[in-house]
């Protein structure tokens, strides 16, 4: 019996409670991690430690078995020795457990036995109708659930969802991510994707109301038929990014003896991914910067796009941009006009991009400009300079915006800078930002996360994030 996916990831991903089967009182093993995260990132439900040995771990009352606890479980997570699993799924299925998130490793990645035994444990699950994440894997992270089994610190909610076939590589890049301020919906670690594979995340992935884009590390698959058919399906919904690692003979032997996956021709894959539409990137946090601009963005209608900013910041976004396929159509006379009665006297000749030429200006100015590029039916979208902020002068300075009583140049900032958040919607086109360096407290960068605008550090970020949002309104026009 093999219960759909979508319905066993649901209860995974979001458990009224969940037992964890090798609880320990002892930091640093996983039974006692995979309750003390939990415990400190604000999960709700209720946590089962089962430990046959301890009465309490961590304040929780213990239980000898699963099958002594007194309530429902949804789902269970394993830390004990690969050789105990089989026997404690059968525990789990009779205690009605819909999913099982087994963290344990020593399967199909040490050689024959361990493959002989995850081919047994798969055998027990899917007899019992539970569904298994893993083995050899490092957790999950619900912000739906408030649920993090893999990071100590819970990262900030988003709608970016993770799936990572390396547990500790995937947990660094989505630590990074987290600490540059990407927001997640859910994060998976896969590992040995001995029963739900990477098409199995896809599938529930595409039904989450949490997630707006899909991000993927993979290193191979155990059926690359099925990941594609349901990825053709899946694009049509939500965009999806890969990373896909195993690409030399020398990697491909790392991935067979990291995660028993046979990563397959990277030819084949570049160029289904090329038919289908999914996007990939080859290197790893490209997968975030790409992502955080689908996650909040419309997708434009072509690949036509206007740059704003400082003479040097538009020469080399052009080369960046131009060498991604993105073209920067000359301005009309009538356009240029008008953008030459809002800069300075010694400001260039506006022609795309278009030079502030170091003259100091408002956010409502930048705002004004920017609108006179969307209204153009031959601009797509926009990158430009993050609008200037009230911080630029004081970086110490914290603004409540609910205030009335701001200095008239933070308030004509903050007008500025929520008149320039709304253009996006407005107009249903893309605005990406550029900051060289962040600004404490910085309140334009709020403003434009409430718009769904992304900042980037380099002209070239920004060229990859307006790439990946013409890629996709290209594969939405076409399917």
């Amino acid at each position: 019996m093999k219960i759909p996916s979508v319905h066993a990831l649901h209860s995974i991903f979001n458990p009224r409670a969940f037992a964890v089967i090798g609880a320990s009182d002892t930091p640093g093993k996983w039974g006692h991690r995979m309750i003390d995260r939990p415990l400190k990132t604000g999960f709700q439900g209720a946590i089962y430690p089962i430990n046959p040995a301890k009465k309490e771990i961590l304040g929780l009352t213990a239980y000898p078995t699963i099958s002594a606890v007194p309530a429902e479980i949804d789902m269970a997570v394993l830390t004990t020795p690969a050789a105990s699993v089989p026997a404690l799924l059968q525990e789990c299925i009779h205690k009605g457990v819909k999913g099982a998130v087994v963290i344990s490793a020593g399967f199909a990645e040490t050689g024959e036995a361990g493959r002989k035994l995850e081919q047994e444990i798969v055998a027990v699950a899917r007899a019992g109708g539970i569904r298994l994440v893993g083995p050899n894997c490092m957790g999950i992270f619900s912000a739906s659930a408030h649920l993090s089994l893999c990071f100590p610190i819970a990262p900030k909610a988003g709608s970016i969802a993770f799936v990572s076939q390396s547990g500790t590589f995937g947990v660094s890049i989505a630590q990074v991510a987290a600490a540059q301020g990407y927001g997640l919906s859910k994060f998976v670690s896969i590992g040995n994707q001995a029963d739900l594979g990477v098409a199995d995340y896809l599938e529930y992935l595409a039904e989450d109301a949490q997630t707006n884009v899909i991000a993927l590390y993979v290193e191979g698959f155990k059926d690359g038929e099925r990941f594609f058919d349901v990825a053709r399906r899946v694009i049509k919904k939500k965009p999806i990014i890969v990373y896909k690692a195993g690409r030399s003979e020398a990697a491909e032997r790392a991935a067979l003896s990291h995660t028993a996956s046979v990563a397959g021709s990277a030819v084949v894959f570049d160029n289904i991914c090329k038919q289908i539409g999914v996007l990939q990137v080859h290197e790893s946090f490209h997968l975030f910067e790409m992502a955080q601009a689908l996650a909040g963005l419309p997708v434009p209608q072509g690949n036509r796009v206007a740059i704003l900013g400082s003479g040097g910041q538009g020469v080399v976004g052009t080369d960046a941009c131009v060498a991604l396929g993105i073209d920067l159509p000359q301005l009309d006379a009538g356009t240029a006009a008008a953008i030459t009665a809002l800069l300075p006297p010694h400001a260039p000749k506006p022609r795309n991009p278009v030079d502030f030429a170091g003259a100091t200006r408002t956010a409502m100015q930048e705002a004004e400009i920017i609108e006179q590029f969307l209204k153009l039916d031959y601009i797509d979208g926009v990158i430009s300079n993050v609008p200037v902020s009230p911080q630029l002068w004081d970086h110490h300075l914290v603004i409540d915006r609910q205030a009335k009583t701001h200095a008239p140049h933070v308030q004509v900032a903050i007008q500025g800078g929520e008149r320039y958040a709304a253009l996006p919607r407005k107009y249903g086109k893309p605005i990406i930002c550029l900051r060289f360096a962040n600004l404490e407290h910085d309140t334009m960068e709020e403003i434009l996360g409430e718009g769904g605008i992304p900042i980037y550090s380099s002209p070239e970020q920004c060229a990859r994030a307006m790439h990946a949002l013409v890629h996709y309104g290209r594969v939405r026009r076409r399917n």
